[in-house]
């Protein structure tokens, strides 16, 4: 399931830069998430929507959320032609989706969390 939805690729190049930063990324990119999920709920215009879903679309991609991202994507595009009678249940596809890689970023957060065998004491 992991394959289709998160890009493992770019998860251990993340880690790798990120190193000791990475589990604060990945909570980072949750909470931005739940934020962005709640702006396009209750998005007013087009151009809410679009931004919104742009904004959506480049953080899911940089954290290689490939199907999340292409799900935003969809979406900016509807609302930057102003689409707008899809938007409903495109939005319900962002929201199901980012409930399944949820639990896939937590999982990956508490594998990259340091264990106490690692942890140095000084």
């Amino acid at each position: 399931m992991a394959d289709t939805h998160l890009d493992r690729d770019v998860l251990n190049a993340l880690q790798e830069v990120m190193e000791d930063e990475y589990p604060m990324l990945l909570d980072t990119f949750l909470a931005d998430s739940e934020e962005r999920l709640d702006l396009l709920r209750k998005a007013e215009d087009a151009a809410q929507l679009m931004n919104t879903a742009h904004s959506f679309k480049g953080s899911s991609s940089n954290m290689g959320a490939v199907r999340l991202a292409e799900l935003c994507h969809e979406l900016e595009q509807l609302a930057k032609g102003r689409k707008l009678s899809d938007i409903e249940s495109l939005v319900g596809e962002i929201d199901r989706e980012f409930a399944l890689v949820r639990p896939l970023y937590e999982a990956e957060r508490q594998r990259s969390l340091p264990t106490k065998a690692t942890v140095q004491r000084f």
